[in-house]
This record gives C-alpha cells, sequence and structure tokens, in this order.
C-alpha cells in the first residue's frame, strides 16, 4: 500500500482523497516520500458568449494526456461545475468532450462527486439557524443567502413573511456562496470551523452576529465530511484528473480548492490548473487571491485558450486575447497561445499561426483537441516542455495586497487585468453608500475592510463596461460593495453579472 492508499476511500468510478489528513501528514512527516509539482495555469480568452466556453477543459484533459505520453507525469485539477448551469447544456460541460473527456463525466457534471450538494446542504442549515435568530429575537436580518443548484428567476430576490413584517433574503448558485468558498481557501476542518464561525449571519439593532455567537457548528462542518475530499477520477487516455471546488470565476473565485491542486502537487511532476472563464477572470482569482493571500504556488507555465471565431471575427474584439497573452507573458509566466478548433476550421492554420507571429506570441499550440485530444499535441510541446524542464517551480512569492485601500485594489485590478486606467475606474450612484455600508459592517465585525481579498464580480463574457469602445474610452463600473467575513473576502460588483444566471433552453 502506498501512503496516499491510506488516504484514499475507494468509491467505485471515484476515488475520494482525505487531502487534509494527507498534506497534515506531509508537514508533520518532512521524510515522507512526495513530489513537488509545477503548476501550469490553463486559461482562457474572454469568451464571445457567456454560455460558450472556449474549451479549457477540453485543452487541459489534452495536455495531460500528452504530457504523459511524452513521458511527463502529468495530472489535471479540474473545478466541480455548477449542475443548473453546466450539466443542463448552457455550457460546454465540465468534463471535456469528444476524445479529451473523462471517463465518467457524469459524475462531474451532474455532481455525483457529492461536495456540492453538502456546501448546499450545511449553508441551507446556516440560514436556517439565522432564520431561527430571527424568531428568538438574536437577529432582525438575514444577511447570508440561500442556495440552489437548479436556478430560479423569481429566487433572486425574496422576501418572507414572519408575522412581523417582510424579512429580505436571496438565494444564489451554490458555487458562488461563502461556504464554497471557505471550503475552496482552507487546509483543514478546524480553519473551515474558524471560518465559519466568522461567518456574519445578520445583524441586531445594526451589530454584526456571527454564527459562531448562537450555534454549535459540528451541526454545519460534520454534513462537510466528505465534501472537502477531493474526487479523483481519470481521462478516457488513463491520465490522473483530481476534481474539486466551485466554478464561476465571474461572481465568486472559480477555482479548485487550494489542497487539491497541493495534494496533485505532492504527487505527480506537473500539474494542470484549470481557472474559471477568461485570463481576467479565474485567472485573475488564482493569482491575486489563490497566490497573492493564500499562498497558492505561482505557475510555473500558462496556457491561454481561444477559438479562432473568439480571436479573430469580431475586429472591435481582436484586443483582448493579445492583451491576455501578453498580462501573462508581463508576469513573468512563460504562456502559450492554444487555439481550439473546430470541425471544419484546419485550413486556418497557417493564417492563424502567421497571425501570432505578427503578434510576436510564442509558437502557437493548434489543434482539434475534441477530435483529436492529446495525440495532436504531442509533437507540438517541445517549447513547453522545455520551459517546465527549466523552471524552478514555487519560487515566485507576490506581494500581498491586505492594507492596500479597498478602492487603490479595485484600480490595480482593472488596470493589470482588463486594461483599463485609474481615471476610468468610476463609481455608480449608490456606490459611496454601499461602501460605507460594508466598511462599517466589517469594522463592526472586528475586521478591516482593506485586509480582505478582493473578489471582482463581473460579467464572464466582457472586461470592462463596453469592449467594443476604444481603448482610450473603456471603463469600468463600481457597483456594490459585500463582504464575505468568514472567507476574508470583499466582493466588488463590476460591469453587469448574475449569482442566480438562468440556463438557456438546448
Amino acid at each position: 500500500m502506498t501512503l496516499i492508499d491510506r488516504f484514499t476511500a475507494d468509491y467505485g468510478k471515484v476515488r475520494k482523497i482525505d487531502a487534509f489528513g494527507y498534506l497534515d501528514y506531509l508537514r508533520t512527516n518532512p521524510d515522507a516520500p512526495r513530489k513537488h509539482g509545477k503548476v501550469v495555469l490553463v486559461t482562457a480568452d474572454t469568451p464571445l458568449k457567456a454560455s460558450r466556453g472556449e474549451g479549457k477543459t477540453t485543452t487541459t484533459i489534452a495536455l495531460i494526456d500528452a504530457l504523459r505520453a511524452r513521458g511527463i507525469d502529468a495530472a489535471a485539477v479540474l473545478r466541480q461545475p455548477s449542475m443548473g448551469i453546466t450539466a443542463a447544456g448552457s455550457k460546454g460541460g465540465a468534463s471535456g468532450g469528444g476524445v479529451a473527456s473523462l471517463t465518467h463525466p457524469e459524475l462531474v457534471d451532474w455532481g455525483l462527486c457529492g461536495e456540492m450538494a453538502a456546501i448546499s446542504a450545511a449553508q441551507n442549515l446556516l440560514v436556517s439557524f439565522a432564520e431561527k435568530g430571527i424568531d428568538e429575537g438574536l437577529l432582525d436580518t438575514v444577511l447570508v443567502p440561500r442556495v440552489c443548484e437548479v436556478p430560479s428567476r423569481s429566487l433572486r430576490q425574496i422576501a418572507v413573511d414572519r408575522g412581523k413584517g417582510n424579512i429580505p433574503e436571496r438565494v444564489v448558485l451554490t458555487p458562488t456562496c461563502e461556504l464554497m468558498q471557505i471550503v475552496i481557501l482552507s487546509r483543514s476542518m478546524e480553519e473551515i470551523g474558524r471560518r465559519v464561525a466568522a461567518m456574519i449571519a445578520g445583524t441586531k439593532n445594526g451589530r454584526p452576529v456571527a454564527f459562531g455567537e448562537f450555534i454549535d457548528l459540528w451541526r454545519v462542518t460534520n454534513i462537510l465530511t466528505d465534501a472537502v475530499k477531493p474526487a479523483l477520477t481519470e481521462t478516457k487516455g488513463g491520465s490522473p484528473v483530481y476534481v474539486h471546488g466551485g466554478p464561476f470565476a465571474n461572481v465568486s473565485i472559480g477555482i479548485p480548492s487550494l489542497v487539491s491542486v497541493e495534494t496533485a502537487c505532492a504527487l505527480h511532476d506537473v500539474v494542470v490548473v484549470e481557472a474559471g472563464y477568461g485570463t481576467d477572470a479565474g485567472a485573475q482569482k488564482w493569482l491575486d487571491i489563490a497566490c497573492r493571500e493564500y499562498g497558492a504556488q505561482w505557475p510555473s507555465a500558462a496556457v491561454v485558450v481561444t477559438r479562432a471565431t473568439t480571436w479573430r471575427d469580431d475586429p472591435t474584439l481582436r484586443w483582448r486575447y493579445p492583451f491576455h497573452v501578453n498580462r501573462l507573458e508581463g508576469l513573468d509566466i512563460p504562456t502559450f497561445p492554444l487555439i481550439n478548433l473546430w470541425s471544419g476550421e484546419d485550413d486556418e492554420v497557417d493564417s492563424l499561426k502567421a497571425t501570432a507571429r505578427e503578434l510576436g506570441f510564442r509558437e502557437p499550440v493548434v489543434g482539434n483537441l475534441f477530435r483529436d485530444g492529446g495525440e495532436a499535441l504531442v509533437p507540438q510541446l517541445d517549447a513547453f516542455v522545455e520551459v517546465l524542464t527549466a523552471s524552478k517551480g514555487a519560487d515566485h512569492h507576490p506581494e500581498s495586497h491586505k492594507g492596500m485601500p479597498l478602492l487603490d485594489d479595485v484600480r490595480w485590478v482593472a488596470r493589470s487585468a482588463y486594461g483599463v486606467p485609474a481615471e476610468r475606474v468610476v463609481p455608480r450612484e449608490g456606490f459611496a453608500q454601499s461602501l460605507q455600508s460594508a466598511s462599517d459592517l466589517a469594522a463592526a465585525a472586528g475586521l478591516d475592510i482593506n485586509d480582505l481579498a478582493l473578489v471582482a464580480v463581473k460579467s464572464p463574457a466582457t472586461m470592462t463596461d463596453d469592449d467594443h469602445a476604444p481603448e482610450d474610452r473603456r471603463s469600468v463600473t463600481l457597483k456594490k460593495v459585500e463582504i464575505h467575513a468568514g472567507a476574508g473576502l470583499v466582493h466588488v460588483n463590476l460591469t453587469t453579472s448574475l449569482t442566480t444566471p438562468m440556463p438557456k433552453i438546448v
């Protein structure tokens, strides 16, 4: 029996790994056998439509299959998708496609790995305790939202008649909730307990009341016993894939759990991490939240996926893909453009490569990965493998932004991730009041809002208020602020976003 087998339970088609226990064992037994895998970040162009992915998961799966074909011990870490949106066919799916897919996509797409349902149950139990707190006179308001994996437009904003007047409540998708964020960012059950205790249930006479003040938290944390364990499955090509954590990097953090990535790095030489939506969303949050504030590993390389149509069809949006590639290169992350062809686009390869050369990119990787899978990538990865071989791994430690004034942090993200200068980051009417209310709530809870990690809440399909506008007229509008005290995050809403999006009819 190997060491990892001691921390693994077999669930038939998938295995569950006690990542907390395994990593704690490695920390207390430094001579135990382990690897120090290098992280590769797979991200994407900003999609033309939020409901159509660029092929990040398909690329991630094809990439690890190709690396293993070249003799490199590679694995992938994917996010558990939202059942009500992804699995309903509103997006491309979160288990790849065609040749480059998982052996049992239904386990991922339909939430059968279990953490989504458990986190939903735990978060909704917290809300039930908050509602009971209203009855008991412990609270006047409920601030924590209920969650659901099957979205309903009517539940975006509701009011509950409790006999003493209506109490406003709301419902959001499970991946966007604070408890999901806590699971993604925590490295032990003890940390989860501390963070859940710090979650703000509501207010009493204007004072924030945390859950730890009035409930026994074991009632909640016990529900999460299996939800904190990454699922281990495999690709059709036999490559290992770890699945854990929630999607939606536009309205949440949209990255896999930190412990799933750390576990994979202890077991493999190269770990390909998929981040949600485009480089302006998931990659920004991996770098500026996971790495900058929570000590996750800085990528040794990045792959930015695009469709040929996304990159070239709309002349007013062609600036976005080069912006993403150049931004990551500017952070000293060797970045490889990957063009994921659709059927019928094979004859565009030469012109796509010529355009990439004109833009000064590294030699692009091009292929129909749905059709050909990792086989298409094997002969194209010489430069990529050379970069990984030369990389020292986790040797970059970005400076934390804790203590930076929140508005300065927002302007920094707008400039670095969206290309919008500070003078064109503009508050909408009511934003100042929202910021003041959030700052006051944080202060009353014993927190400095400037010490919380920034989550930019934005449209998944646009980087600015209007990406079609000329460069000197692009802007970012600030709309409202919300704190997630337990997760240690502060949400600032920009552009257009929904925490309860609806699936399209397919």
